[in-house]
Order: structure tokens, then C-alpha cells, then sequence
């Protein structure tokens, strides 16, 4: 039997699944903390696109003296593929496509049968049951929500989820592979939104209702919980920089996932993702970008 990883300094190559957002934001912060890192994306102009953003975020994150390195040593520890097959010697995986259940478990049913077997499998998933997912593989005990926050090379959280069977091997090595990105860890209970998003989600629900029962325009919505609660930013205007159909997503998890009518969709915000008004990444959500 292969024997689990045991401390970070085994974990030579990282394996991203996904070149959006989140995707290149954490292989930033993975080559950036000297792991060998591969993103795997099925669209070379994704790939492409990817490697631009994190180009210019070193470029601006070393003119302001934050990196250890110059950045071309950095974007030498990345590489891209549009073939998974090329996991085969990654010691950990991070999947970080959209929140589609049955798209990620087809990705870990595919990973199972193409990583070492001391490979950890983690989901970067932001509201979906990790013991779930985990039963797509047959390895469940090394198999870990990471719930990186965005955009990540800025925010410092990353939510460490443990599905039924995960190992606390998993756990620790999971925790400390953040750590050594430079990330503080939480830990919570397999729960539908975890923890940030079991908050922050029903917020951003609400002042969606507060918004379509006319109890304040946008602007004055944003403006009272920015300025009333010291929130750098208003539900409203996070909820366009996350993406419309992202907060509905997660609020259908957890609506169906506690069943408690708390948490049900407002249908306004069902209204602008049915429009296709998305927020910031289609150019148009509460507000227009």
C-alpha cells in the first residue's frame, strides 16, 4: 500500500483544474510560495488568458517590493495543459471549476484514475457537500474542501472543509499547504455553505429582497451597510463583483440542503441571472460595469 504524504516538503507539483478566476488566482499563490504548479483548462485562450493575469499581478505586486523573487523566476514554476492526463505526478490536485455538481465529479472520477495514489484530491467548491463529491473517487479519505477566497492573492482566508472520511493527515497537510501560500486556515463541518458563505449568502439575499420590495434604491442598500457596518464594500456591489448566478447557486444549496424557507432564493435575484445580468464578468448585474 502507497504510504500518505506527510508534511509539505513531499508535495512537489500542484495540479490546478481550471484557468478563471479562482483557477490562476491560486496558482499565483502556490508558485509564488515555490511549488511547481500545472493548470489545466480545456480552452488554450483561457490558458493564455490566465497567464497574462498572473503576469500582471506579480509585475505589480514587485514594483510594490511584496515578492521574494523576480517574477519571470516565479512564472517559470507554471505550465499548462488542456489534458489531464498530465496530473500523473502531482502530489496535490485543486479543482477550481463552476459550482456544477455533476462537472466536478466527472473531473474527480477522471483525476482518481490518473493521480499517484498518495495524491490528495481538494475542491475549491464554495458551497457544495465535500463527502458528496468525495464519493465520485475512490479515495475519500484524501479527499478536502479548500475554499480559497477572491481574488486570492489578496484575501487571506482559505476554509479548510473535512468530508466524512477525510484523514486527519489530509487535514494537516491540507492546512499547512495554506499556510505556506501564505493563507490563515478555519475549519468547518461539512454543511451546506460552510461557514462564509452560510452567512454571507443569506445577507446578500436579503438585501436583494430589501432592493425588490422597494425598501431603498441600490445605492442608499450599499451605502448603509458599507458606512453602518464598516463592510468595504455593499452587498449589492459584492454580490456583482462575485457573479449573480454564483450567490443564486450557493443560495439553492442551501436552501435545498437545510430546507428552512430562510433561505430561499429572493426572486429578483433570480430575475437579473435569468436576464443573463451576471454583474461585473458580463458587464451588466445590479449595477453597470
Amino acid at each position: 500500500m502507497t504510504m500518505e504524504l506527510t508534511q509539505t516538503t513531499q508535495i512537489k507539483r500542484v495540479g490546478v483544474i481550471g484557468a478563471g478566476q479562482m483557477g490562476n488566482g491560486i496558482s499565483q499563490v502556490l508558485a509564488q510560495s515555490g511549488f511547481n504548479v500545472i493548470i489545466m483548462d480545456v480552452s488554450d485562450a483561457s490558458l493564455k488568458k490566465a497567464l497574462g493575469t498572473i503576469e500582471k499581478s506579480l509585475a505589480k505586486l514587485f514594483e510594490k517590493g511584496k515578492l521574494p523573487e523576480h517574477p519571470p523566476v516565479i512564472m517559470s514554476r507554471i505550465k499548462c495543459t488542456t489534458q489531464l492526463k498530465d496530473f500523473a505526478d502531482c502530489d496535490f490536485a485543486i479543482e477550481a471549476v463552476s459550482e456544477q455538481e455533476e462537472l466536478k465529479k466527472s473531473i474527480f472520477k477522471q483525476l482518481d484514475e490518473i493521480l499517484p495514489a498518495h495524491a490528495i484530491i481538494a475542491s475549491n467548491t464554495s458551497s457544495l457537500p465535500i463527502t458528496r463529491l468525495a464519493s465520485s473517487t475512490k479515495r475519500a479519505g484524501q479527499f478536502i474542501g479548500m475554499h480559497f477566497m477572491n481574488p486570492v492573492p489578496v484575501m487571506q482566508l482559505v476554509e479548510i472543509i473535512r468530508g466524512h472520511a477525510t484523514s486527519e493527515n489530509t487535514c494537516q497537510l491540507t492546512k499547512s499547504l495554506a499556510e505556506q501560500a501564505g493563507k490563515t486556515t478555519v475549519f468547518s463541518q461539512d454543511f451546506p455553505g460552510f461557514i462564509v458563505n452560510r452567512i454571507l449568502m443569506p445577507m446578500i439575499n436579503e438585501a436583494f429582497f430589501t432592493l425588490m420590495e422597494g425598501i431603498a434604491s441600490a445605492e442608499d442598500i450599499d451605502a448603509g451597510m458599507k458606512l453602518g457596518t464598516n463592510q468595504p464594500m455593499g452587498p449589492l456591489a459584492l454580490a456583482d463583483f462575485i457573479g449573480l448566478d454564483t450567490c443564486l447557486a450557493i443560495m439553492k444549496v442551501l436552501h435545498d440542503g437545510l430546507g428552512d424557507s430562510k433561505y430561499r432564493p429572493c426572486p429578483l435575484l433570480k430575475k437579473y441571472v435569468d436576464a443573463g445580468h451576471l454583474g461585473r464578468k458580463s458587464g451588466r448585474g445590479v449595477y453597470s460595469y
